[in-house]
C-alpha cells in the first residue's frame, strides 16, 4: 500500500468567474473541461502536470461559510484503493460520500482526500463529474508541477497530523525544524511519500509564544486548512516576470533582506541585483540552492496563497527566510529611528 502522486487539488470559491480568470489570464493555466451540477459547476485548469478543479455552487455554501475560498479536496494516486481506504480509516480518517465509485477520506480540518488508483492516466479527468471538454488542450508553461503543499495546523497537533499521514498513507517524516522569530515560534514537520511525488509541509505555531502569522490564518480559515500551493518552475525569475506583469501580486520583501544576502550565500552574489529586481528570496542547504517568492492571497479571508519556487539542487523549504526577512524588516526600523 502506498499513495503516489496528487492527482488534482480541488478549490472551493464563492465566485468561480474571477477565479478561473486569476489562474488562465496571471498564472498561464489552460482551461481544459467544464462540469455542471445540480448543486455545483466545476472547471478543470492544468498546467504542466498539475490538474487543479474550481468549484462553485451552493452544494459547497457550508464550506465556504466557514473556512472562506479554500483547498477542499486533495486527491491521491494509490496503489491499491481498497487497501489504502481500510488502512486510512484504521489510522482514523473518516470515510466520506464516495464519488462516482472512488472513495473519499478526511485528511484534516475540512479537507479531504479522494482515493483514484495509480493506475489511472496522469491525463484523465477527475472522477464523479461529467466533463465538457474545452478547445486548447493541456500546456506546459512555466509552472512544471506541485512541488509541495503547506497545511497550517493548530499549535500542538503536528506530531499527530504527522503520524496520521504516516499510518493512514504512508508518508514519512523528512525533516523537521523549529523556527523562533523574536516572541513568535512556529514548528515543522516535512512529510513525504516513498515516491516523492507527495510532499506536505505541517506547519503550527507554538501555542507558548505570541501569536503570529499562522495563528492568524487559523482564525481567518475557522481552523486547519492548505496555506498555500507551491508551484514548480524552472526559472523562477522570468515567471515573476510574467506573472506580475499579468497582474499577479507578490509579497515585498525589504531592501535591507539584500543587503544581507551576499553575507548569508556568498555563491549567489552575483544574482542579487537581479534577485532584488524581482524580489526574489534565496535559501540554502547541503544539497544546493532555493529560489523562492510568495503571492498575496487572492481571497477576500486572505487564507490561500501561492509560491513559486525553483529548486537548483536544494530538498529544503527556505525556512532561513523566515529569520532573515525578519532581521531585514529589523534593520530597517532601526535605520529610520
Amino acid at each position: 500500500m502506498a499513495v503516489q502522486d496528487i492527482a488534482f487539488v480541488e478549490l472551493y470559491t464563492k465566485d468561480k468567474v474571477p477565479a478561473v480568470e486569476h489562474f488562465v489570464s496571471a498564472m498561464g493555466f489552460t482551461r481544459v473541461a467544464d462540469a455542471v451540477a445540480t448543486d455545483r459547476s466545476s472547471v478543470l485548469l492544468c498546467q504542466g502536470e498539475v490538474q487543479l478543479v474550481i468549484t462553485s455552487g451552493r452544494g459547497i455554501w457550508p464550506f465556504l461559510d466557514e473556512h472562506g475560498d479554500g483547498i477542499a479536496d486533495i486527491a491521491l494516486t494509490c496503489d491499491d484503493v481498497a487497501a489504502t481506504l481500510d488502512t486510512a480509516v484504521t489510522a482514523g480518517a473518516k470515510p466520506l460520500d464516495s464519488v462516482a465509485d472512488h472513495p473519499v477520506v478526511s485528511g484534516f480540518g475540512d479537507v479531504a482526500h479522494t482515493l483514484v488508483p495509480a493506475t489511472r492516466s496522469a491525463t484523465a479527468l477527475p472522477p464523479g463529474r461529467r466533463w465538457l471538454g474545452m478547445p486548447g488542450g493541456r500546456s506546459a508553461q512555466q509552472i512544471r508541477r506541485l512541488d509541495h503543499i503547506a497545511v497550517c495546523l493548530a499549535g500542538g497537533t503536528l506530531g499527530e497530523y504527522a503520524d496520521f499521514y504516516r499510518d493512514a498513507f504512508g508518508l514519512s517524516r523528512y525533516s523537521s525544524e523549529y523556527v523562533a522569530v523574536g516572541g513568535q515560534a512556529m514548528d515543522s514537520i516535512v512529510v513525504r511519500s516513498e515516491s516523492g511525488r507527495v510532499t506536505f509541509t505541517l506547519v503550527a505555531p507554538d501555542p507558548t509564544k505570541d501569536p503570529g502569522q499562522l495563528d492568524g490564518f487559523l482564525d481567518r480559515n475557522a481552523g486547519p486548512g492548505v496555506q498555500h500551493l507551491a508551484f514548480l518552475v524552472d526559472d523562477i525569475i522570468a515567471a515573476v516576470r510574467e506573472f506580475r506583469g499579468l497582474g499577479v501580486e507578490f509579497l515585498n520583501t525589504p531592501a535591507a533582506y539584500y543587503d544581507m544576502l551576499a553575507e548569508r550565500i556568498g555563491e549567489l552574489r552575483g544574482q542579487v541585483a537581479q534577485l532584488q529586481e524581482t524580489q526574489v528570496l534565496a535559501d540554502r542547504d547541503e544539497w544546493g540552492h532555493l529560489l523562492q517568492l510568495f503571492t498575496r492571497s487572492p481571497y477576500e479571508r486572505n487564507t490561500l496563497f501561492f509560491e513559486l519556487i525553483q529548486r537548483q539542487g536544494s530538498r529544503g523549504f527556505g525556512s532561513a527566510n523566515i529569520r532573515a526577512l525578519y532581521e531585514a524588516v529589523e534593520r530597517e526600523r532601526l535605520a529610520v529611528q
